[in-house]
């Protein structure tokens, strides 16, 4: 196992299972105040849920759909010091249905590190450098390119951006794409090939990620929420596997045994997105 200065992980994030009441429901457990709290149903058709202590409570987006944000007062109705407490709304607390909630731990809200090259510092934010996560609230320009500060301290592995004005596809980064190619995590689709419009073809570095002139990460007016994460050694890994056909699979390390995992083919044609958890 990979020595890691992460004695706990689980303080950091942690997989909550429950079932819903169809009432005031207030969840206990998770160990810390989460920040993002990503919902979805394990019983019933229901779309995935996020939500973000940056955005606020009851700020819906759906990480499956490329709607817009809109505010569900029946759904997440606060951040608690353990937990979180959901309202009565079927698609996170259906009474009698099985649910899922991956939580993650961000918290410090102001300081945030820029430099010369910044172009944009976010009007709100929540990032953890000890763990590599965080939620950075921005404006977009429509400049490219656009330089925006994400407070990580190291350079993050994988940006998801999600505009929260009206329509429009969620845009991943990936190291393994190199920044000259995005996939959509709403939707099952191929790399985009056109980087150059969304990561201008350009690394994040310790201090700044960089976006184009896509509509789906910058457009002048528009308002965005970028989830960055940075790889810690012991704790998360951020990479790519190659398949081997075998019923045993490929052995794929990480230094440590995980308790959650997403995953995407993406050498071609349509393949969906898939996620496991150790609970």
């Amino acid at each position: 196992m990979a020595y890691s200065s992460i004695v706990k992980p689980s303080v950091y994030f942690n997989t909550k299972l429950y079932t819903g009441t169809g009432s005031s429901n207030a969840q206990t457990g998770v160990g810390f105040q989460p920040d993002m709290v990503w919902l979805k149903s394990r019983s019933f058709v229901q779309n995935h849920e996020m939500y973000d202590a940056v955005r606020t409570a009851t700020k819906r987006i759906y990480p499956n759909l490329s709607n817009g944000e809109d505010t569900d007062t029946a759904g997440l109705t606060a951040f608690n010091s353990d937990g979180f407490t959901l309202g009565n709304s079927n698609a996170s607390n259906k009474n009698g249905d099985t649910f899922a909630s991956w939580n993650w731990k961000a918290g410090t809200t102001s300081g945030i590190t820029t430099n010369a090259s910044t172009d944009t510092t976010p009007s709100s934010y929540s990032f953890n450098q000890t763990s590599g996560i965080s939620i950075v609230k921005y404006s977009g320009s429509g400049s490219t390119p656009t330089k925006i500060a994400h407070g990580l301290g190291v350079a993050p592995k994988m940006i998801i951006v999600k505009r929260l004005t009206g329509g429009a596809d969620w845009v991943v980064g990936h190291q393994s794409l190199e920044w000259g190619k995005y996939l959509y995590l709403s939707s099952d689709a191929a790399p985009v090939t056109a980087g150059g419009a969304a990561w201008e073809n350009t690394a994040p570095d310790s201090i700044n990620f960089t976006v184009g002139d896509n509509t789906q990460v910058n457009a002048s007016g528009s308002t965005y929420i970028a989830y960055c994460f940075a790889e810690k050694t012991g704790y998360s890994k951020i990479g790519s596997y190659t398949g081997n056909g075998n019923s045993d699979g490929t052995f794929v390390y990480t230094g440590f045994k995980p308790a959650w995992i997403m995953r995407k083919r993406y050498d071609g044609g349509t393949n969906h997105w898939s996620i496991m958890n150790n609970k």
